[in-house]
């Protein structure tokens, strides 16, 4: 299976939260899962600790990349087709990071993980 990670999955996961679900743990563990983490979730972090909205022990570049790493995901850029189809979307999510997730979803044939179930309501499989 090929997952996207929603950005709270990512740091629940990066952080060993309790709080993710435990078949969203296991399906992200599994080694014939390929498991990706978008350059918008990257950049939401990166917005949200300039604000003082998330702490990190480190730079976000650091801190993103030094996990995405040692988790063993995958980097998914985020390109002018995802960008594009945005506009295509019916208006169930208006966190313009979530519906740029959704696109890249739809657009690679991925699964989302991720506990917001607006997401659900979009044509991309849905994990939680």
């Amino acid at each position: 299976m090929k997952l996207l990670l929603d950005t709270c999955t990512f740091l629940w996961l990066a952080a060993d939260d309790p709080q993710l679900t435990a078949s969203a743990r296991a399906e992200c563990g599994k080694p014939e899962n390929t498991v990706y983490l978008s350059a918008l979730s990257a950049w939401e972090i990166a917005i949200k600790h300039r604000l003082g909205r998330l702490p990190l022990p480190e730079s976000p570049v650091r801190y993103v990349t030094s996990r995405r790493e040692w988790l063993g995901f995958e980097p998914l850029a985020f390109d002018e087709a995802a960008a594009a189809h945005e506009v295509l979307l019916p208006s169930h999510h208006t966190d313009p990071f979530d519906r740029g997730l959704v696109s890249q979803a739809i657009l690679n044939g991925l699964t989302i993980v991720t506990p917001d179930e607006a997401i659900s309501a979009y044509p991309a499989p849905v994990l939680w």
